[in-house]
């Protein structure tokens, strides 16, 4: 007799191996944590093995420059997986918590257990690290995963899958390739989890997909991040650091500062300390660095960010620095701009490019107030030397992550909680959180003596019973 997961394999053609992962994510309940660490070294030793491949792989897709590679999509994976080495016994430990009065002769712990088996849904823009370590925190928490890389990256896609084929049978890691039909397929299976990493748009859809399993969900999403320097900050300092992570990855990056605001009084010292900073960086004898600065990845988005420079311009925008295109390389000079009116498609959506919009602001409530008009952001940074400040923007405004006089580096800091907040994402992930996020969180209480205390309400409910609820509702 036909089963209900043949009757659909011709509807769907990744019923069985989420049928098969499905299985064996029952056996790896009782797997060992020795076996969990054995799964990560394997990948540690593979990318270690295999970096080259890696470093062509993201060349070929756009151009990344293999510094940048290093950075951004090896070491953050291989930290993820040391961090978790030296941590998994402590994490999956039972955490005993304390019994109030009323539960006297009761010991409990919270258990955390693999919530089974999980979809991983990955980008483009940094398409290995955004696949492999959130799979590091799916393994280390027990799970089985199903991986969707991104088809813009097709490139890294296939080393992904060559890596995971080499590293693991189907039926616990699986990669599956394919355009937006291949991850709608996958989206109507009932997982017990899904991270996915993308755009706030597509991840409202991966939102709704997963209501209909009532499957949890990790939304890692985006943005229009801010960035903030006000007349108290290190001039030179905040625009050497803007200037890299603004334009790292060709400005392709989800916790990118997106526009800037700069104190009026310092905003001639500050534009001109970013300009040297990103000719310092960026540049090499007048022109675009062939080595040090990648590309956008791929023809639809080189014309998005295009229309929107040329929207700008049309809106009564001044460029300030750059704004040359060379649309056979896919390549967008770092660009700062100004005199941005609001109703700039720059300041209506997350630009996810080269473009710096610059915006001169008299005082700090105005900014604060500017911002919180927005959805808010996935990161906001602040340069200044104002304890006070600082303490205002911390507590003010809302935000997935802030930095005070750095941008970007807190997503590589694997003991921070690494998500958004609302539109620009929900849950948290890295590290012991991202351990957390692919685990469930089971309370288990154990009575240890005949008696409980609970006994003593039992009905029938006399008028001792009453008194008794009254006071342990008093002062209990």
């Amino acid at each position: 007799m036909e089963t209900k997961a043949e009757a659909r394999v011709g509807v769907n053609p990744y019923v069985k191996v989420f049928e098969a992962q499905k299985s064996r994510s029952q056996m790896l309940r009782s797997e060992s944590l020795a076996d969990r660490k054995y799964k990560l070294k394997k990948i540690e030793r593979w990318l270690l093995e295999n970096t080259d491949s890696v470093v062509e792989a993201l060349y070929k897709d756009f151009k990344k420059p293999e510094t940048e590679v290093f950075l951004s999509e090896i070491q953050p994976v291989t930290a993820e997986i040391r961090h978790a080495l030296r941590n998994l016994h402590k994490w999956a430990r039972p955490k005993r918590v304390p019994a109030p009065l009323t539960m006297l002769g009761t010991v409990s712990h919270i258990h955390l257990e693999p919530k089974g088996t999980c979809l991983i849904i990955a980008p483009w823009n940094f398409p290995f690290m955004l696949t492999v370590l959130p799979l590091v925190e799916a393994i280390a928490a027990g799970n089985t995963a199903i991986l969707k890389p991104s088809e813009l990256t097709p490139n890294t896609a296939q080393l992904i899958e060559d890596m995971v084929g080499e590293l693991f049978a189907e039926d616990e890691v699986k990669v599956v390739q394919g355009e937006v039909e291949a991850s709608r397929q996958l989206l109507t299976l009932p997982f017990d989890h899904i991270f996915f990493t993308g755009s706030p748009a597509v991840g409202k859809i991966v939102m709704e997909a997963a209501s209909k399993n009532l499957t949890s969900v990790t939304l890692e999403l985006g943005g229009k991040s801010p960035v903030i320097v006000d007349k108290t900050a290190n001039v030179a300092d905040a625009a050497e650091k803007i200037a890299w992570s603004k334009f790292i990855n060709c400005g392709q990056t989800c916790v990118a500062p997106d526009h800037l605001y700069v104190h009026e009084s310092i905003e001639n010292k500050f534009t001109e300390e970013l300009k040297r900073a990103l000719k310092k960086r960026f540049y090499e004898n007048g022109k675009v660095s062939e080595i040090d600065y990648g590309r956008i990845v791929n023809d639809r988005h080189f014309k998005r960010l295009s229309l929107l420079m040329e929207d700008m311009v049309d809106n009564g925008g001044e460029i300030l620095h750059g704004g040359s295109v060379e649309a056979e390389k896919r390549l967008i000079e770092p660009t700062l701009v100004t005199k941005l009116p609001t109703t700039s498609k720059l300041m209506q959506e997350e630009i996810f490019g080269p473009i710096l919009p610059i915006i001169p602001f008299s005082s700090l409530d105005e900014v604060i107030d500017k911002i919180l008009q927005m959805p808010k952001p996935l990161a906001l940074y602040h340069y200044s030397r104002s304890r006070s400040n600082s303490k205002r923007i911390i507590e003010e405004l809302p935000a997935g992550g802030i930095c005070i006089n750095d941008s970007v580096v807190h997503f590589t800091h694997y003991n921070l909680p690494f998500g958004g907040v609302n539109n620009s994402g929900i849950g948290k992930s890295h590290g012991y959180y991202g351990f957390l996020a692919f685990s469930n969180q089971k309370p288990v209480l154990k009575q240890r003596i005949g008696f409980t205390t609970v006994k003593a309400f039992y009905p029938p409910y006399n008028q001792l019973i009453k008194k008794l609820t009254r006071l342990v509702a008093k002062y209990l």
